[in-house]
């Protein structure tokens, strides 16, 4: 990726999840997404993710954030299944990337597909085993295998040496094959709220930060980007979160009106709290 000076600097924020230490982001010119720096080295990264408020990582539903977040979830993993499944033109074979505790997977093995899933974090493989969903650590495991489908849920903006696992990513596909990501979208009407507070940065997990426009431009020719479609429940989500960060309340009204503005203005906008792209490669 395109290095750049911390003159261009386009926000400082920190991490308030695990280590309240402090970073910046800065614009990728060539991309037109933002960098986290400094970005943690790939075997210390890890003890960023030691968190039990880190719940894409566990089924808890402890407090009323993660509450929330988890019947939420049960309504949108239907939803995502939907979506990919309308896309699929081929078998019905899905390699999901991040796949945390597998409940994505377990919803499409219980609907007839072949599932397969990387997760680097051992306790999300524990919790996924548990539900007989089986997944690997690493995408090198994945080695030549192609799938119909390969989805990342939230997950693109984690993966350090971004240029590579695109790539990687590419090459998982059948020809004709289906790519679904969502990743945060700074250009929302919540992010411009909240700035430094917005949970959405989630530095330095985050290790990119992406736009509609960083999404035309990140992968080849071959793959095509055939729709956008909005994840409106996360403006709520991210809300809720960006202002425990700010005001130290665990819930708030004033964060679900937020996060009702932000979708309200999306719908002129499209620039939604979070993003689906969809992807098709070509023949």
């Amino acid at each position: 990726m395109v290095k750049t000076d911390k003159e261009d600097i386009y926000i400082r924020t920190k991490d308030f999840l695990v280590s309240n230490e402090e970073f910046y982001l800065v614009p990728n010119s060539e991309y037109g997404f933002l960098e986290t720096h400094p970005q943690p080295a790939a075997d210390v990264l890890e003890k960023y993710y030691e968190s039990e408020q880190y719940i894409s990582h566990t089924d808890s539903k402890k407090g009323v954030v993660s509450f929330l977040y988890q019947v939420v979830k049960k309504y949108s993993l239907r939803k995502k299944l939907r979506l990919v499944s309308k896309l699929n033109s081929g078998e019905k074979t899905i390699l999901d990337i991040g796949a945390g505790t597998g409940e994505f997977l377990k919803l499409a093995f219980d609907q007839g597909w072949k599932v397969s899933g990387v997760e680097p974090n051992k306790k999300a493989r524990t919790f996924a085993k548990s539900k007989k969903i089986a997944l690997v650590s690493s995408m090198e495991e994945i080695e030549d295998r192609k799938f119909d489908v390969v989805t990342l849920w939230h997950v693109l903006e984690h993966l350090p040496d971004l240029e590579t696992a695109l790539e990687k990513i590419e090459g998982f596909l059948k020809p004709n094959g289906t790519l679904v990501i969502a990743v945060p979208n700074f250009n929302s009407f919540d992010a411009n709220y909240y700035k430094k507070f917005w949970a959405a940065y989630d530095v330095p997990r985050h290790l990119w930060h992406f736009s509609r426009e960083s999404m035309h431009k990140l992968f080849s020719p071959k793959l095509e980007l055939q729709e956008i479609r909005p994840m409106v429940f996360d403006a709520f989500y991210v809300s809720l979160l960006s202002e425990k960060y700010k005001t130290k309340r665990s819930f708030s009204l004033k964060a679900l009106w937020i996060g009702w503005r932000s979708n309200w203005k999306a719908r002129r906008t499209r620039e939604y709290s979070s993003l689906i792209y969809c992807y098709n490669k070509k023949n």
